[in-house]
């Protein structure tokens, strides 16, 4: 038997891993990048479990509590975003979509990005 060692080890990412955390990481710098505000930050870490909690509130609950549950989160995200000066996500989505002007990073953090100093 030929003792040849194997080129790849468990340890190095494989060809087919590697993109996924690559899209992983420009989606984790993409969301941090629109929520560096702390306010804005936080007020998501309330929001959006209110809004996701809505979703196990229409098996056990009547409908009515789920869609305010929905529409408070939803509220919550978006005075965060009104603070931080930029777009909902799902709101650059659609704006870019439909060819709109839509806000992705606030004009502060854009010019901070960009060299020129906030």
């Amino acid at each position: 038997m030929n003792e040849s060692t194997n080129s790849t080890s468990l340890a190095e990412p494989t060809a087919q891993a590697k993109p996924a955390g690559d899209w992983a990481r420009k989606a984790l710098d993409n969301c941090m990048e629109r929520h560096r505000l702390p306010f804005n930050f936080w007020i998501h870490m309330l929001g959006i479990p209110v809004a996701v909690a809505s979703l196990p509130l229409l098996l056990v609950a009547e409908w009515y509590w789920a869609l305010a549950a929905f529409v408070l989160g939803y509220v919550l995200q978006w005075i965060g975003h009104l603070a931080e000066g930029n777009d909902l996500g799902e709101w650059a989505g659609i704006k870019s979509l439909l060819g709109l002007p839509y806000v992705g990073i606030a004009p502060r953090w854009q010019q901070e990005r960009d060299g020129r100093g906030a």
